[in-house]
């Protein structure tokens, strides 16, 4: 069963087609990287997922329910964690955790203060004088005490420092993540997620162009590393030119192939996920003939 599925979502704003035949599915004990820049669809697309606006076309499903129409009862068993997170600021910490125990009936306040003594928090502080980091981590351990088989993540980590930023992932990854689970995140901090993700999208101007787990990435594509001058065996994705000579991505090129070429400098590895995503939205960017 999919915690989440998407077939063919369209969305328009004007002329401006913000969603374009958009399809995503996201399973149990998946961790699922939306990944685009700014413009791509992936606001409109998490907006859809949380019942936040109408679709002109196509068919979703979240937890077996229809987000516009059965958003209230949805909402219950789904977990958000957006990048402008506001808490009311005037309330202590320890009122706030009662205050959701109070409406929501899958909070577990235990659970919740179990993780905030881990913090530097303290539940007699007003939420107003906590630090961005705090901040954060407040709404974190609220969100992970809610007994919810699917966790949004939408830039959850903007403004916040390394050290809170790897903080905030290991706990998602210790006191949440399991394969009953699934976890949708979206951010421009593509290098510090991609370690943990299972599956990945590629969104573009409102398509999903690559559908992909991160096993068959290894697989499929191959960045070599290669002195200037060094031959191709097959025309690359892309090539540039950095200080230690020039990276291609290749598709589909056995490592043989690619290895039978390298001169005592060359390097194989993986692309990570922005090298790659630039290599098929502007392919042969740069490539030299």
């Amino acid at each position: 069963m999919s915690i989440v599925q998407a077939k063919g979502l369209v969305k328009q704003y004007g002329d401006v087609r913000a969603l374009d035949g958009f399809d995503l599915t996201v399973k149990p004990g998946q961790i699922v990287g939306l990944i685009g820049p700014n413009g791509s669809g992936k606001t409109t697309a998490l907006n859809a997922l949380l019942g936040l606006n109408n679709l002109d076309s196509g068919s979703l499903s979240v937890l077996d329910k229809k987000p516009m129409l059965q958003r209230a009862k949805m909402m219950q068993s789904v977990a958000y964690i957006a990048d402008t997170g506001i808490l009311p600021s005037w309330m202590k910490v320890s009122e706030l955790l009662k205050y959701v125990a109070a409406v929501h009936p899958k909070f577990n306040i235990v659970r919740a203060q179990e993780m905030l003594s881990r913090t530097e928090i303290r539940q007699n502080k007003r939420v107003s004088v906590l630090s961005k980091g705090m901040h954060v981590q407040l709404h974190l351990a609220i969100v992970l005490a809610i007994d919810a088989p699917l966790l949004v993540l939408d830039e959850p980590t903007l403004g916040l420092d390394i050290v809170y930023r790897q903080q905030f992932y290991d706990t998602i990854l210790n006191d949440y993540f399991n394969e009953q689970r699934g976890i949708l995140v979206t951010t421009h901090e593509v290098r510090e997620i991609e370690h943990i993700l299972t599956d990945v999208v590629f969104m573009h101007r409102g398509k999903a162009m690559l559908t992909t787990s991160m096993a068959d990435i290894a697989e499929k594509y191959i960045k070599l590393t290669a002195t200037n001058g060094d031959p191709l065996p097959a025309t690359p994705l892309s090539a540039r030119k950095t200080l230690a000579g020039t990276e291609y991505i290749f598709d589909n090129v056995g490592r043989a192939d690619l290895s039978a070429q390298l001169s005592p400098n060359g390097v194989l590895s993986t692309p990570n996920l922005a090298e790659l995503f630039v290599a098929l939205v502007e392919p042969n960017q740069g490539v030299m003939q």
